[in-house]
Order: C-alpha cells, then sequence, then structure tokens
C-alpha cells in the first residue's frame, strides 16, 4: 500500500528565514507536479560574510562553521573502551541518521547510542538520542518522549527509511546481537517491533540499506553482518612485543549477509537463501541503487579486507554477484581492501553511476568510473584522489555538490581503528576532495577549524539542515562529541533541490533517476539506500547551477520505468515531485 491523500499537503521553504510554508493541493493526483516556488528567494550573503576567511579562492572554496554546541546537539558515541578490553567491536564505532521524522518541514538527527563491554557478559546498549529540530539550527533531544532511548544491544549503525509508505520515516537499528526496528506512529511516537516485522536477526550487524529488490512498491532490507567475534572468540593480539591491540579483522570469519523481502503487510520474509547472495563477507558499508542502469535496485557491499561484492538485480530480487567481472570487487592491483564507507556519484558527468569507496590506510580510498555495459576501472590515480597521502583509515563519507559549481565532491571522516598504529595517527583529519572537472583536490582549512583538526571519526551524514540551499554535514565520533558542520560557503552560484514521492513505487522512491538539464551540463542525481558508513543522509537530492548557466528542466526516470519531465523556471527553492 502506498497512500498518498487527494488533498496533499506540501511544503516550501523560504530560504530568506528558514520558515516552512504550506500549501493545500487538491488536484488529482496524476496531474501533479508540484514545483513549489511561494516565499523562495535566495539566501541573505550579507548576514554570512563575515564568516569567510581571507583566503585566495583557490585554496579555499568551501567553509564550514561548527556549532554543536549552540544547536543544542550534545551526544557522545560510547564504545567502552574504559574495560580496557581491546575487542574489535571497540573498533567499529556509531552513525548518525538525518531524516524529517515529524514532517514538520525541518530535519532531525537520531544517533544510535552505543554500548559497554564487561568482560564475559552480554554487551549493554547505551540510550539512542532523537534530536527534534524546532527552529532553524536549533534542536530538542526528544528521544524519551519519541520512545527510542531504550537499547537492549550495543548499537552501531542506523538506516532510515518509510519502509510502510505511510509518510512518515521509520528508523532501523543495527548492532552486536541483533536489530532494532522503530516503527513511526505519525505522533511523534516510535513502536519498536523488530519481533513483529520478522527481523529476528541475531548476528552482529553494521550497515544495512532499503530499496525495493522485487519491484512490487514495498521496501526490502539489505543487512550487512561483520564477523564472529564473541568473549568466548577474543584471542589477544599485539601491535608490538608488549602492546596489545585490536585484532584485525583477518583474525575472524565473516558473518553471511541477510536479505528481507517485505510481505506488504508491515512483515519480512528472509529470503537469504533463494536471492543468491554470497556467504562470509565481512561487511561494513552497503548502498542500494541502480548501479548498472537497467531499472532495478543493485546492492554493494564494502567488505573488509576481502573482496567488496556488487550484486546486480534480475529484476525479481534474484542477484548474482558480479563483483569481480564488473572490476568492483578490488583495486587497480586485483588485491581486497578493507573498505568501509561507500557512495554513489557521476563524478565525471558522462550520465553514468560511479562509485566511491573509503579504505583502510595504505590502501588507495577507491574511486570506480563506470565505463557503461556494467564495467567499472579504477581511476583513484588519475583523478588526485592518491595526493590526499596514504595514512588515513577512512569511515562515514558522502557525495554531493558543497560548493554549488555543478559537480559532485567527496567528504570523508576518518579515524584509526587500533590503540597503537604502525602508521598515521589514532585521531586522524577529516577530509573534503573538491571536483574540479572530474580531478580531485584536498580542501584547504585553517588548523582552528574542525576540517583543519583531527578526530576520531566514524559515521557521516549529510542534509541541508537549515533549508537555505547549501549542505551541511553530522559527523559522529568515538568516544567524543559529535559535529554539527554548517556550511557557510558564499558563492554566486545557484541551487535546485528535489524531494521525490513514490505512488505505485515505494514512496522514498529509492531506484529512482533525475537528470538536471541546464545551459551548461547535465546532472545525474541517483535515489539510493544506504551509504556512507552506518549513517542514514537525507533523502533529497541536490544540484549546484554554476554562474552563467540557466536550468531548463529535469527529466526523472521512476523505478516502475516512467519518465517524467519537469519544465525549471526559476532555481534557489525545493521542488517535491508526485509520480504519475
Amino acid at each position: 500500500m502506498n497512500p498518498i491523500d487527494s488533498d496533499s499537503t506540501i511544503r516550501c521553504t523560504n530560504n530568506a528565514n528558514g520558515e516552512p510554508h504550506s500549501v493545500v493541493l487538491g488536484l488529482p493526483l496524476a496531474m501533479i507536479v508540484l514545483a513549489l516556488t511561494f516565499g523562495c528567494r535566495r539566501p541573505d550573503e550579507q548576514a554570512r560574510n563575515s564568516l569567510v576567511p581571507d583566503n585566495d579562492a583557490q585554496t579555499q572554496r568551501v567553509v564550514f562553521a561548527e556549532i554543536a554546541s549552540e544547536s543544542g546537539i550534545d551526544f557522545i558515541y560510547r564504545n567502552g573502551q574504559e574495560a580496557r578490553a581491546l575487542s574489535i567491536v571497540e573498533s567499529l564505532g556509531g552513525g548518525v541518521g538525518i531524516a524529517d521524522i515529524d514532517r514538520d518541514g525541518w530535519n532531525d538527527v537520531f544517533f544510535p547510542g552505543g554500548g559497554e563491554l564487561k568482560l564475559n557478559e552480554a554487551l549493554p546498549g547505551l540510550p539512542h538520542r532523537l534530536f527534534r529540530q524546532v527552529a532553524r539550527l536549533q534542536f530538542e533531544e526528544v528521544s524519551r518522549q519519541a520512545r527510542v532511548h531504550e537499547s537492549y544491544r550495543y548499537s552501531h549503525g542506523c538506516s532510515i527509511s518509510d519502509f510502510d509508505n505511510d509518510g512518515f520515516p521509520d528508523v532501523l537499528v543495527t548492532g552486536y546481537g541483533g536489530l532494532e526496528f522503530f516503527q513511526n506512529q505519525g505522533d511523534g511516537t516510535f513502536r519498536e517491533m523488530h519481533e513483529a516485522a520478522n527481523l529476528s536477526d541475531s548476528q552482529w550487524s553494521s550497515s544495512a540499506a532499503w530499496g525495493d529488490f522485487n519491484s512490487d512498491g514495498n521496501l526490502d532490507l539489505y543487512v550487512a553482518h561483520y564477523v564472529n567475534w564473541s568473549w568466548e572468540f577474543n584471542p589477544e593480539c599485539f601491535a608490538g612485543v608488549q602492546q596489545r591491540d585490536i585484532c584485525p579483522p583477518r583474525t575472524f570469519r565473516g558473518l553471511d549477509d541477510t536479505l528481507y523481502l517485505s510481505r506488504g503487510d508491515g512483515t519480512f520474509d528472509d529470503a537469504t537463501q533463494d536471492s543468491g547472495l554470497r556467504p562470509e563477507g565481512k561487511g561494513l558499508g552497503v548502498l542500494a541503487a541502480d548501479i548498472d542502469s537497467d531499472g532495478d535496485v543493485d546492492i554493494y557491499v564494502a567488505n573488509d579486507t576481502v573482496d567488496n561484492f556488487c550484486y546486480l538485480n534480475d529484476g525479481s530480487g534474484h542477484f548474482e554477484e558480479q563483483g569481480t567481472i564488473t572490476g568492483l570487487a578490488t583495486d587497480d592491483r586485483g588485491a581486497p581492501n578493507g573498505s568501509m564507507g561507500i557512495a554513489i556519484l557521476d563524478y565525471d558527468a558522462n550520465q553514468l553511476p560511479d562509485l566511491w569507496v573509503a579504505n583502510y590506510e595504505n590502501e588507495s580510498f577507491a574511486l570506480y568510473r563506470n565505463e557503461g555495459n556494467t564495467s567499472f576501472t579504477h581511476v583513484s590515480q588519475s583523478t588526485g584522489i592518491f595526493s590526499m597521502g596514504p595514512n588515513y583509515v577512512g569511515f562515514g563519507t558522502a557525495a554531493c555538490d558543497l560548493d554549488k559549481d555543478g559537480d559532485e565532491d567527496l567528504m570523508i571522516a576518518n579515524g584509526h581503528v587500533v590503540a597503537h598504529p604502525r602508521s598515521g595517527e589514532v585521531k586522524q583529519r577529516p577530509l573534503i576532495l573538491l571536483n574540479e572537472a572530474g580531478s580531485f583536490r584536498v580542501a584547504d582549512f585553517d588548523a582552528d577549524q574542525y576540517f583543519g583538526q583531527t578526530h576520531h571519526g566514524r559515521g557521516l551524514a549529510v542534509a541541508d539542515l537549515d533549508n537555505d540551499g547549501d549542505l551541511e554535514m553530522v559527523v559522529s565520533h568515538n568516544n567524543e562529541p559529535a559535529a554539527v558542520l554548517t556550511n557557510e560557503t558564499i558563492t554566486s552560484n545557484q541551487w535546485l533541490g528535489l524531494r521525490l514521492i513514490g505512488r505505485r513505487s515505494n514512496r522514498d522512491a529509492i531506484g529512482t533517476r533525475a537528470t538536471l538539464h541546464t545551459t551548461a551540463s547535465i546532472q545525474l542525481r541517483i535515489s539510493y539506500g544506504g551509504g556512507s558508513y552506518l549513517s542514514q543522509s537525507d533523502n533529497r537530492l541536490f544540484w549546484g547551477v554554476p554562474t552563467g548557466a540557466r536550468a531548463t528542466h529535469l527529466q526523472i526516470t521512476w523505478p516502475n520505468g516512467v519518465l517524467q519531465t519537469v519544465e525549471i523556471d526559476e532555481c534557489d527553492r525545493y521542488l517535491s515531485v508526485v509520480e504519475p
């Protein structure tokens, strides 16, 4: 079921003050294409000029301000390191999810709580935290009122989607010992229902991704699992002669991932055995998107020290693992990497989706160029990715147009997994890689700025938190406060945002392709499930339109194959488009 009332209330943002406006439209749904322009105008740039450092544009084009304490978000992910157990479970860290939980027009922020380590005992969970945005960039914790605070498991990640197509995002939490699943009741509260939904997963889960894998209009679920660690199998490992440290993943056997297919009634069937999945993956990141552009949702899994998986969908929910054949399983030398975070993008503007993977130190972070015909080439060396150096351990990551110049940039949260690294540091600088005509350059930042400092980075999510037309980030760290980073970049470039609302397709429209046609270029965006690492970004699509270019129209290919064209009269606004 996928209900949308015939009187649909849709919000548009007034960019001058960030207040949402509502307009009620009573047209038949088949006639509705909602291009909401009421009260929209360019943000007041005068108010932000004081935040721009006196740097040359070639050395710093993007500016971020860290505002967690001012915003009211005061979260620290605790991994239990105080127990000094040096167990591999401590290394994963936690993610962050961003979504408009109450559908009031403002994005809210969710954090899995982490947990404690008690030798030879069950791993107790720490409370999850939900922060509701009550005014522009002002948040209030509502975890207890929303009934998401209690956690009985050591938690890591979250994946947020409207699984029941009722218009309200639901929250899945991964972790050691199983899943937690919070169904949004539409009144500001949630109901925990992993047992009622038949999500009986009891393994150590890391990331998860929603997608309609059998094309029935209902969201299905892929859950990545890590390794077979337990207190019973907790060997001692050493970084040096006398330095005990966290054991590497090669010490353990990988666990099988799980695929759940929706029955359409709020419950799921475990379809793993019949779906074509490979065993023992050591999964850390997962992304669900139409990778081969054939109209169905595929799955890409970032595995730790073994080949990454690329599952190509035959349209019915049965997959064939094609990582080696496509070129997406290993690096440019044919070696598997320690892979964590994933992003999908079109970095070279050829209207084919490329893949980006954040890896372990001394392994190149991987940019895979889509050559067409389901073939990818590892192009990190030729695109400048190598310039970032070898000593980073990358986790949360995203691809988006931070400077609104018409191409997608990359950002990565970094931090080591061991206590005594042989090279590099435990805390590491996060990175922004600016896309310059298909090549990437590491953005420079002053030492007193967030991106000029070192952190123990893990989860990362991206969203336009204040609805002003540029993209913010929220980053989760191990045992230090989460960061809320507002985009203060001043530019004359314009932008366009898009919220997709599925009817016959899943309401979140995962699997949709949308291209913005301008007088300068054609820009592809993909609606996907999962991505990053343990985290969930805002599911609205976003384009930058460089100065001098004019946006003419959007072409949207919905998951059911319907092609829709939306004419663009003006930029600097969000559009909401309902599937015809």
